[in-house]
């Protein structure tokens, strides 16, 4: 995987939309996306068959338009989904089973402070997901805001590692984000609640 896949990472799930996932998908896609995660969790979030089958028409978007899919968390749905990849948090399925029954998938974990970071398996990922940046309204028990220094922080740690960073992330802070080291921004309420998707992902 080359690192520029991550450029661009959009993370998104039924419950994070107002209109319909797919047709945001569709456009964000044609706007330029290059990753995409299929994060369907939380409050509002569809279950069983309805996750599965929302999953399998995301999953073919991505597919045809040769992006970058990705499954967060769930390993039965990324097998089901036959997803490029998998992205974890700390308190996930661990990194090191994962990657002992799918040794060529791409494997993404969450790192939020030095301590995560120490106590990480870094060498058995391939990217890892550092935030959150700035506050979030997303995700309800989200870490203390890090800020695009701990970009910094993990790049000298692990210069070889491709790093995303995620958590408030919209067009006017990106590129901070960016300048910090990254090697690419993920964001998720800027892109499902923008009014013009493809400025928004032109811009970040």
């Amino acid at each position: 995987m080359k690192a520029s896949t991550l450029r661009k990472y959009f993370v998104m799930g039924s419950q994070n939309c107002n209109k319909d996932p797919l047709s945001i998908l569709d456009e964000a896609i044609k706007a330029g996306i290059t990753c995409f995660q299929y994060r369907e969790k939380g409050e509002g979030a569809l279950t069983g068959g309805a996750k599965y089958s929302l999953g399998h028409k995301l999953r073919q978007r991505c597919a045809e338009a040769d992006i970058l899919f990705i499954v967060n968390d769930d390993v039965e749905l990324f097998d089901a989904l036959k997803a490029d990849g998998i992205h974890v948090g700390q308190s996930d399925r661990s990194v090191k089973e994962i990657r002992s029954k799918y040794p060529d998938t791409i494997i993404g974990l969450s790192v939020s402070d030095r301590t995560e970071l120490e106590q990480s398996p870094v060498h058995l990922v391939d990217y890892l997901g550092v935030g959150p940046m700035y506050r979030t309204i997303t995700k309800k028990d989200a870490n203390p805001v890090a800020g695009p220094e701990w970009v910094k922080v993990v790049k000298k740690a692990f210069p070889e590692v491709p790093v995303v960073g995620i958590g408030g992330i919209h067009p006017e802070n990106a590129a901070e984000v960016m300048e910090a080291g990254a090697d690419g921004v993920a964001v998720i309420s800027a892109i499902t609640h923008a009014a013009d998707i493809s400025a928004v992902v032109q811009a970040i």
